[in-house]
């Protein structure tokens, strides 16, 4: 009975477009926005540090194009010869990348 109520007093939200869902809702219908600063390959692996930057002529020579590192597979990188450790981190910030989740910093950071 109660969960009857419940749908039926909230009908009008479910049944909305996601636009004008509420602040709740929103975010499992949000896009990420594009992002402004162009990132390249050099910019992505020196963001990530951890000396996964040696690698970046490698990278750029075999694959060329960023949008490419995005879709590549830990085999490609494993015949490219990178270690194991380097490879994970890639793949990691890849994913997190497309989600939007993460993003190099514009400026370096200082150690």
């Amino acid at each position: 009975m109660a969960w009857r109520q419940f749908i039926f007093s909230n009908k009008i939200l479910f049944s909305s477009a996601p636009d004008s869902l509420p602040k709740s809702f929103s975010r499992l219908y949000s896009k990420s926005s594009p992002y402004i600063v162009k990132v390249g390959i050099p910019e992505f692996l020196t963001g990530l540090g951890r000396g996964v930057e040696a690698h970046v002529a490698k990278l750029e020579t075999e694959i060329g194009d960023f949008q490419k590192l995005l879709v590549t597979r830990t085999l490609k990188l494993k015949k490219l010869g990178i270690p194991c450790k380097h490879r994970k981190l890639i793949l990691k910030y890849t994913h997190k990348y497309r989600l939007g989740l993460w993003r190099p910093r514009a400026e370096s950071m200082k150690s």
